[in-house]
C-alpha cells in the first residue's frame, strides 16, 4: 500500500507541475509546443546558413539577431488580444498599399526590380512582407463580418481586397511574391466556406487566362523563367545554369549526405544563391535524404501545430486569419523546395526560416505569434 500510495503521490505532483507549467505559458499567451519547434527550426538554420554561406560567421551573427528580433516581436505580438488586430486591420491594409505605391514612386531599385522603400529614419524595408500579414488579416476583417458561407457579393468583394495590392506587386515587378499574397487571400474564403465549384471555375478560369499573361503581362525574364523550367538543358550555361547546378547538388547527396561543410556544389561556388533560395540544395548534398527528410518533419508538425492552434480560437475572425497563415507557411515550403528540386519554375521565394533573410524571418515569426494570439486569448 506505501509504494503505490508513493506512485500516487508521485504522479499527482507531476501533474500538478504540468498543470502550473502549462498555466504560466497561458498566462503569457504562448504555446510551448509551437515555441520549442520554432526555436528548433531557428537553430537548424542558423547551421545550415554556417554552411551554405561558406563558413562566414558575420551573416550568421546577422541572421541570429533576425531570429532576436522575430521572437521578440512574436512574443509582443501574442499578448495583443485578437480584437486589438481586428480592428487595425483595415488600417494596416491601407498603410501596405499605400507603401507599395510609394516602391512605385520612389522605391529602391535592386537586381532590375524595385520593391524596397527607404523612409528617412527608419531602415530600408520591402513593404510586399509587410502585406503578407495584412492582406490576410483584412480578407479575415471582412469576412468575420458576413455570413458565412459567403454569398457571390461578399465573394467579389474581398477579390478586389485581395486584388489591389497583388496588382500593385506585380507591377514591382514580382509575380512570385505576387501570386503568394494573393494566396494568402484566397486561403481566407477557402476556410470561410466557398464551395468547391467556385473554387474549380476560379482555376479554369485562371488556366484559360494564362496565354493571356504570357503576351500582357509577363516580363521577358518571367517568360524565360518558365522556359528554363520546361527545358532547362537548352542553356545550361546561362539561365539554366542555377536549376541544373541545384539537381546535382541534391543527387549526389545520396541518402546520408557527404558530411557537413563537405559539399562540393555549394563549397566550391557551383550552386548559386546557396545561402538564400537554394538553400535546402545545401542540406541535401550534405545531409542527403535524411536530413531533408528531417527539416521536412519538422515543418510538418510545425503545420500541424499552427492548425491545431487555428481551431481553438474562438472567433470566426482569428480561426480564418489563423488557419490562411498556416496555410500560408505550408505553401512558402511547398513553392520553395518544388523550383529547387525543378517541379515549379524558380520564383525567389526562400526557404522559411532557414535561407538568409531579416524581413522574412520578422515576418514569420510575427506571423506565429498571430497565431498564438488567436488561440491563447479567450472570451471573458
Amino acid at each position: 500500500m506505501r509504494g503505490t500510495d508513493y506512485k500516487r503521490t508521485l504522479g499527482q505532483g507531476n501533474h500538478k507541475g504540468f498543470s502550473r507549467s502549462h498555466a504560466f505559458f497561458a498566462r503569457i499567451h504562448l504555446d510551448p509546443w509551437l515555441l520549442f519547434l520554432l526555436i528548433t527550426l531557428a537553430a537548424t538554420g542558423l547551421s545550415i546558413l554556417y554552411s551554405a554561406s561558406g563558413q562566414e560567421m558575420g551573416m550568421v551573427k546577422r541572421q541570429a539577431i533576425h531570429f532576436g528580433i522575430g521572437f521578440t516581436a512574436l512574443i509582443i505580438c501574442a499578448q495583443i488580444p485578437p480584437r486589438t488586430f481586428q480592428l487595425l486591420a483595415p488600417w494596416g491594409y491601407l498603410f501596405g498599399c499605400i507603401a507599395l505605391i510609394g516602391v512605385l514612386v520612389s522605391g529602391v531599385g535592386a537586381k532590375g526590380a524595385q520593391r524596397w522603400l527607404e523612409i528617412p529614419g527608419l531602415p530600408r524595408f520591402q513593404p510586399s512582407e509587410t502585406v503578407k500579414l495584412v492582406l490576410p488579416m483584412m480578407v479575415a476583417w471582412y469576412m468575420a463580418r458576413n455570413p458565412t458561407p459567403p454569398p457571390l457579393s461578399v465573394l467579389a468583394k474581398a477579390a478586389c481586397i485581395i486584388l489591389l495590392p497583388t496588382a500593385l506587386i506585380l507591377k514591382q515587378p514580382d509575380l512570385g511574391t505576387s501570386l503568394l499574397i494573393s494566396a494568402s487571400g484566397i486561403m481566407v474564403l477557402y476556410f470561410a466556406g466557398m464551395s468547391w465549384r467556385l473554387i474549380g471555375t476560379l482555376i479554369g478560369t485562371a488556366a484559360a487566362c494564362a496565354p493571356l499573361m504570357w503576351f500582357f503581362v509577363m516580363h521577358d525574364y518571367q517568360k524565360q523563367r518558365v522556359l528554363t523550367f520546361l527545358n532547362p538543358e537548352s542553356d545550361p550555361l546561362g539561365s539554366g545554369w542555377n536549376i541544373i547546378q541545384s539537381k546535382i547538388a541534391i543527387g549526389s547527396g545520396g541518402i546520408d549526405g557527404k558530411g557537413f561543410l563537405q559539399g562540393t556544389q555549394s563549397q566550391l561556388e557551383f550552386l548559386p544563391e546557396s545561402h538564400t533560395d537554394f538553400i535546402i540544395a545545401v542540406l541535401a548534398e550534405e545531409m542527403g535524404l535524411i536530413g531533408v527528410l528531417l527539416l521536412l518533419s519538422l515543418y510538418l508538425a510545425i503545420i500541424a501545430r499552427c492548425l491545431m492552434l487555428s481551431a481553438h480560437s474562438e472567433t470566426l475572425f482569428g480561426r480564418l486569419l489563423a488557419g490562411s497563415l498556416s496555410a500560408t507557411f505550408f505553401t512558402y515550403v511547398f513553392v520553395n523546395i518544388g523550383m529547387v528540386s525543378g517541379i515549379l519554375p524558380v520564383v525567389g521565394v526562400p526557404l522559411p526560416m532557414v535561407s538568409y533573410g531579416g524581413t522574412s524571418v520578422v515576418s514569420l515569426l510575427v506571423a506565429f505569434g498571430l497565431i498564438m494570439s488567436m488561440a491563447t486569448h479567450h472570451k471573458r
